[in-house]
């Protein structure tokens, strides 16, 4: 099978059997390349090294990109039954660098590689299977069930390329080289940059939801903005050009550095980019599977905050305003140079999709017009921090792929590296990493006057995610969290663990931790627990309370006002699977299912796996409603709220058979109002049964 060079797929043209077909063998070209990456693993003990101290070994992203397929397919319930629900938890979730040393290891225990390829194997013959049978109608859009497979490719070709730069980091001698994965073999002269003229535009960014081409929530909506002249390097900045920071003290002189970006230097102690080596014979270059004598025409690999500091030395040295460029100025600089998009091309016209190299190529090889580089190559930082665009929509299979990312903290990254491939090289892709990540990333600079627009997220938009954020922390009294946290604290002399299964924006999940050592609050979705991390992390919550209509009240909220100091109550807040936790959530004292159960997708199965992680005499207290609905909880799923043997079946009656073999009740049920802000004049009552159950 040829592996490369791949097309992005046309989803609204042809017929369903060619489709189909393509589909297929986009699927298995993107499998098989994937794992001919780890090829460049020397042993199966490589796997288990930690390239990036703030990254997963490279086994958690060998197993990843397969369990994604099954947890998607779960989540859009086309499939009803895990693979190996073990390796559908420890492999899900992927690590977003909240800090320089947040990585905890000693919480995984990871599976034989041998264990993991045979589980790929299964994987893939099922996603094969549903391929091949499931319905299938043209166009492809968000609502077809073939947009779960399409994600699951696309997810996997970007992994294609972040494993690639942790490869690159690991041990040389941990890593064989490979004549597929072919590195350049010339340098050449180093060409001397310069600043050209760019004319600016209106320029309107809108992708359609019925677009040919796949793309991820971010890429969707509208985004108008008036672009002024300005001038942009000629050239990428090579590693010659970028030498010539560091023989002028660049890494040493503060002055260069913003505050963040001076704090990761010194954290890292870093002297020069994280490729670079230096020995006797002077400079040399890592790549993923060798070392080289250092290019000095290729473009500098580097993190934001470094291209970030050249651009101000360059300011200062010049006396000009030289900055990164915005993500409306490279997409000026683009649409003047790039006619044609993918998958239109013949040929690449660029270092991209892997047509050419695996390693970068000399900054004067790939010419577009005056410019050279405007796609490919490296990709380019900007100075722009993501954001959604006007009408962005949250794709409810993956709420985690860009909301997470809206924080100020992510800058996006533009024009696809040599190993892009897929979504990636597409004009409307939009990827963003925080700023000290690195990747096969690189930058040019401009020179302008005009200050860049930073779109901050200060405040919760989202109505049903304000919504959370008031009925935790609309009020400091009379509070339902507050209240079912001090009656579970109430319960039994053990205090070393809790878990909040629904700990929302987690004002109940703090009440616990006042009288508990650590207390773990999850929520299914990320969106959610963002909201609990953001305001442990920040010290405040800012949302959008609707009043009526569009109309709302802006409010903000502090830690400070609660009473809540994380650096004494002890939580972590985790986006989970509450059906399938990893083997970290465990030895539990209490566990508090809140406001959750009819919200289950298989609440038996939730049942019947809780009580392996609570410790004998634990309590097991839940909170619901039982509002059983169709759209959440398939109808054969409910526990109760329906007729059985011609008698009326309750969810306490099912909770009774499902819970009484292994635990007592506690104590007699009660009920718990939960009022829920809708508008101004609108609040919605809700009635909680609230049951105890003590296991034996």
């Amino acid at each position: 099978m040829q592996l490369i060079p791949t097309r992005n797929l046309l989803l609204n043209q042809g017929n369903v059997e060619e489709k189909r077909v393509e589909i297929r063998n986009y699927f298995l070209k993107t499998y098989t390349l994937y794992e001919k990456l780890f090829e460049l693993m020397k042993d199966d003990e490589s796997y288990y090294l930690t390239a990036d101290p703030l990254r997963h070994p490279l086994v958690f992203y060998f197993g990843h990109t397969a369990s994604f397929f099954i947890n998607k397919l779960v989540l859009a319930k086309l499939l009803d039954q895990r693979i190996n629900p073990v390796y559908e938890s420890i492999f899900a979730i992927g690590v977003d660098e909240m800090s320089w040393d947040d990585l905890n290891q000693s919480h995984y225990k990871w599976p034989r590689i041998e264990e993991v390829r045979l589980y790929r194997e299964a994987v893939k013959a099922k996603v094969l299977e549903l391929i091949d049978t499931m319905p299938l109608s043209m166009p492809i859009s968000w609502e077809s069930p073939f947009w779960a497979i399409m994600m699951g490719i696309e997810h996997e070709r970007i992994h294609l390329e972040t494993s690639s730069v942790l490869i690159r980091q690991l041990p040389l001698n941990k890593v064989v080289s490979d004549s597929f994965w072919k590195v350049c073999p010339f340098d050449t002269p180093v060409v001397e940059n310069s600043l050209l003229h760019v004319t600016g535009k209106t320029l309107r960014l809108e992708k359609k939801r019925d677009d040919a081409l796949y793309g991820w929530d971010n890429e969707y909506g509208l985004h108008v903005k008036e672009v002024k002249d300005f001038k942009a390097s000629k050239y990428l900045v090579s590693n010659a050009e970028f030498l010539g920071f560091i023989e002028e003290g660049g890494y040493e002189n503060e002055r260069f550095w913003n505050e963040e970006g001076w704090k990761w230097r010194t954290y890292k102690n870093a002297t020069m980019p994280l490729f670079w080596r230096k020995n006797e014979e002077g400079y040399a270059l890592r790549l993923m599977a060798e070392e080289i004598a250092m290019p000095w025409s290729w473009p500098v690999e580097i993190n934001y905050l470094e291209a970030k500091a050249f651009c101000n030395w360059k300011s200062q040295k010049e006396g000009t305003s030289i900055r990164l460029p915005s993500e409306e100025e490279w997409y000026v600089l683009r649409d003047l140079h790039v006619k044609v998009d993918e998958p239109f091309w013949d040929k690449a016209p660029a270092n991209i999709n892997l047509e050419y190299f695996a390693s970068s190529v000399p900054v004067d090889t790939f010419a577009f017009g005056d410019f050279y580089d405007v796609i490919g190559n490296v990709w380019q930082w900007s100075e722009t921090p993501i954001n959604g665009f006007d009408g962005f929509q949250v794709h409810p299979l993956y709420d985690d792929f860009s909301v997470p990312t809206f924080d100020d903290r992510h800058n996006l990254i533009k024009g696809g590296s040599w190993i892009s491939t897929g979504n990636e090289i597409i004009r409307s892709s939009r990827y963003a990493f925080r700023r000290h990540f690195y990747q096969h990333a690189g930058f040019r600079y401009v020179e302008s006057n005009e200050p860049v627009e930073v779109s901050s997220v200060f405040y919760e938009m989202d109505f049903e995610l304000s919504q959370i954020c008031e009925v935790h922390f609309g009020k400091k009294e009379n509070n339902y969290y507050e209240e079912i946290a001090h009656f579970c604290t109430t319960l039994g002399e053990a205090k070393a663990k809790a878990l909040e299964i629904g700990c929302g924006a987690g004002r109940g999940t703090f009440a616990l931790a006042r009288h508990f050592e650590m207390v773990h609050g999850i929520e299914f979705t990320a969106r959610v627990v963002r909201l609990a991390t953001n305001f442990k992390e920040s010290g405040k919550l800012k949302y959008a309370l609707k009043e009526e209509g569009e109309l709302a009240t802006f409010i903000e909220k502090n830690l400070s006002d609660f009473e809540i100091d994380p650096s004494i109550q002890k939580v972590e807040f985790w986006q989970a699977d509450p059906h399938n936790l990893k083997p970290y959530f465990d030895g539990y004292d209490l566990i508090l299912l809140n406001d959750t159960l009819d919200t289950l997708y298989d609440p038996a199965l939730f049942l019947e796996k809780i009580k392996e992680r609570l410790n004998p005499q634990g309590f097991l207290v839940i909170a619901s409603s039982y509002d059983w609905d169709e759209t959440r909880t398939p109808r054969a799923k409910w526990l109760g709220g329906f007729k059985k043997n011609g008698e009326k079946y309750t969810t306490f009656d099912a909770l009774h058979e499902h819970l009484s073999p292994f635990f007592t009740l506690h104590v007699n049920p009660f009920v718990m109002p939960l009022p829920l802000h809708e508008s101004a004049r609108k609040t919605v009552l809700k009635s909680l049964h609230v049951s105890v159950w003590k296991k034996r």
